[in-house]
Order: structure tokens, then C-alpha cells, then sequence
């Protein structure tokens, strides 16, 4: 059986290249992979104390209408007003379970596709504040072309960029590079974990520090509830800790990262990275993927990342994979939690997973879309 290292050196050149392009940490992969090769379990559970969180860790916006509420929402607006805030999202997937497309082109509205009301919602944004903020959106290999196309001129760099998440490719059980059924090694994202990272290597942080940026959000593609809201940016400045993390109430059987303290810090952890004594459903909220970052903080970030050992069934076959998620930087940079709705018109949690959920969401999608103005 040859290296894996030998392997590597052995793929196509266009497909190294490729890798290159896209972030690909050849050391990192063969450190991850000798777990993989000499048969050690995946470590992905946490070691220390685990406890749910304590009083003051979750918290909620004070009542809309409120002088409260209108304090934060100045402030936000004042943040927005000066050019401070930026928004990231998420568009690297591909709609698997919609047949296989660029899911930021799937329509969400008729007429109207995710990235539509994206930039429809910036529109909106921009009519409140009297400045346009700058929304970046973090493609992938399988997506970056096609948001490219739909795009076109619109993209300036600045108030309009995209960037790539990383790239890597799958592993056999054994550590082997894995082939598909063309023969082709297999590719995949790493996952939005890669967020920071790339952010940094496009350039695009830098230049926006160096500008007086303070604030960076980031929301999913497809839930189009966590719009960039002046209210949620005046409580991330007001409690001053570098992050904000959105959680939602769970129901019924709904499952998720949720916010714990480990090691008496708060934090985000899957289930899968619980203890195995610790129950989540002690722990009635799940984070929505819905942040906002300190943009220095964020820039000068330095952490050890985790990634996850993860299994997946590729073409019939059981392929091994590394894995980052984004909430691993509460980990390293002090983070506070906002618990907010996910029912009627103040709903900041919108997830679109396949089509019928798609459908069933679409009352729901376009009673926000147009009670925050991004539908006239």
C-alpha cells in the first residue's frame, strides 16, 4: 500500500492545482488522516465538564415598540449608516434533495430565487440606513461559477464580493485516497467552518478593518428569517463580547447545536461533540447558525480547529471525510446568546431543506419578505 502522501503527490495536476486554489492544507490532511490510517476512533466529544447554560448566557431582545428596543435599533442603524456592518452568507451548497442544483438559484418565491431576495433584502437595508452594506457570499467549487453567471456586472468587490470556502477530498475507511465510480478522487467542502479563514484570504476583512469596519453577520443562504437587523446589531454592541450567537426554541423532537458551558465558558457543541451523559434535551434552545462577529476579532482570530471525523455514503460506498463548523469559534472568542422568534412576521428562523419543506415555507417567506419592505 503506497503513502498517502505518495498518493497525493500522484493526483492529477489539474486537480492539485485546484486544491491549491481552494485553501487545501496538505500537512493539516495528513495529520487528520493518520487517525483515519492507524484505525484510532474519531475523537470528535469534548473532555472536561459540560453543564447547561447558566443564568445571563441566553437572552432576548427587549419588546419591538419598546425604549429599549428603539435604543438598539439606532444604534444599528447608526452602525449601518456609517458603512460598519457586513454580511456573509452562506452559499456554498448544493441543493441535493432539490435535484442537485445551486441551491442560491433555486426560486423561493416565484420569480424570486434565494440570491434574489438576498440582494432584495440589501435593497430594503439600504432605504432604512442611507448606505448599502456590503454582502459577501461565500461560495463554493460547485458553486461559485454559477452564482458568478447569475450575477454578472453586479459584482463590484466591495459592497458585492464573493469568496471560496476551502476544498479537500474523501478518504477511504483504510486512509486511501477514495475514487468515485469514474475513478476520480472525490472532492467536498470542509464546511462553514472554513468561514474565517477564507474570509481573510479573500481579502476582503482586511481591507474592511482597515476601513473602520467593527461588525461581520453571517446567516445561512436558505434561511431567509435572519435578515441583517439594526436591532440585533445594537445588542451584540451593548453586551461587548466579540460574538453573538442566534438560538431558537426548540420543538418537539428539533435538534441542534446548542449552547452549553464547557469548561464554565459558553459555547456552541453538537450533540455529537456531547459527553455521553449529558442530555441535550435538558436544554430547551438550538443555535440557528445566525452570528455576528467582532470583524477585528474575527481578522486576527487564532485557534486550533477541530475537525470532525465524519462517515458518508458515496455512491454506495462508506467514505471518511474532515469537517469544520463555524460555532467552534466560540470556543476561542467569548460569545453571548440571543434567543429570538421563530413564529409570525418576527421570525428569524426560516430553514429550506428540500422542496416540501420549500413549499410548506412559502407563506411564511414572503409574509417576512414583505412586512421588512425586501417585497413591495
Amino acid at each position: 500500500m503506497s503513502s498517502l502522501g505518495e498518493q497525493l503527490d500522484h493526483l492529477d495536476p489539474d486537480l492539485r492545482a485546484l486544491l491549491s486554489k481552494h485553501g487545501f492544507d496538505r500537512e493539516r490532511f495528513l495529520r487528520l488522516a493518520e487517525r483515519v490510517r492507524s484505525g484510532q476512533p474519531a475523537r470528535n466529544r469534548v473532555e472536561g465538564t459540560v453543564v447547561p447554560p447558566a443564568d445571563g448566557d441566553v437572552s432576548s431582545l427587549p419588546e419591538p415598540g419598546s425604549e429599549d428596543h428603539g435604543a438598539l435599533e439606532r444604534a444599528g442603524l447608526d452602525l449601518l449608516a456609517g458603512g460598519k456592518c457586513a454580511l456573509v452568507v452562506l452559499a456554498g451548497g448544493m441543493a441535493t434533495r432539490m435535484g442537485g442544483v445551486i441551491k442560491a438559484l433555486v426560486e423561493a418565491l416565484p420569480g424570486k430565487t434565494f440570491l434574489d431576495l438576498r440582494l432584495a433584502e440589501m435593497d430594503a437595508l439600504q432605504k432604512r440606513s442611507g448606505r448599502r452594506a456590503p454582502l459577501w457570499l461565500m461560495t463554493s467549487h460547485a458553486t461559485e461559477a454559477g452564482i458568478a453567471r447569475a450575477l454578472g456586472s453586479r459584482v463590484d468587490g466591495k459592497t458585492l464580493a464573493l469568496f471560496s470556502q476551502h476544498l479537500s477530498i474523501r478518504l477511504t475507511p483504510q486512509g486511501d485516497v477514495f475514487l468515485d465510480g469514474s475513478g476520480r478522487p472525490s472532492e467536498h467542502a470542509p464546511g462553514h467552518g472554513d468561514l474565517p479563514d477564507a474570509l481573510r484570504g479573500s481579502g476582503l476583512l482586511t481591507d474592511f478593518v482597515a476601513n473602520g469596519g467593527r461588525l461581520v453577520a453571517m446567516a445561512n443562504l436558505d434561511n431567509l428569517g435572519a435578515t441583517l437587523d439594526p436591532a440585533v446589531l445594537g445588542w451584540h454592541l451593548a453586551h461587548g463580547c466579540p460574538v453573538s450567537c442566534e438560538v431558537v426554541d426548540k420543538v418537539g423532537s428539533d435538534r441542534g447545536g446548542i449552547p452549553v458551558r464547557w469548561n464554565d465558558r459558553p459555547v456552541v457543541l453538537e450533540e455529537f461533540r456531547l459527553p455521553e451523559d449529558f442530555d441535550p434535551t435538558g436544554v430547551r434552545v438550538f443555535n440557528t447558525n445566525t452570528f455576528v462577529f467582532d470583524a477585528k476579532a474575527l481578522l486576527d482570530l487564532d485557534m486550533d480547529w477541530t475537525f470532525f471525523t465524519v462517515t458518508k455514503q458515496v455512491g454506495g460506498k462508506p467514505a471518511v471525510q474532515f469537517e469544520r463548523l463555524v460555532g467552534e469559534v466560540t470556543s476561542a472568542l467569548e460569545t453571548r446568546f440571543l434567543r429570538v422568534p421563530r413564529e409570525g412576521t418576527a421570525s428569524r428562523f426560516l430553514p429550506v431543506k428540500d422542496q416540501a419543506e420549500l413549499e410548506s415555507r412559502r407563506p411564511e417567506i414572503e409574509a417576512i419578505c414583505r412586512a421588512r419592505g425586501i417585497l413591495s
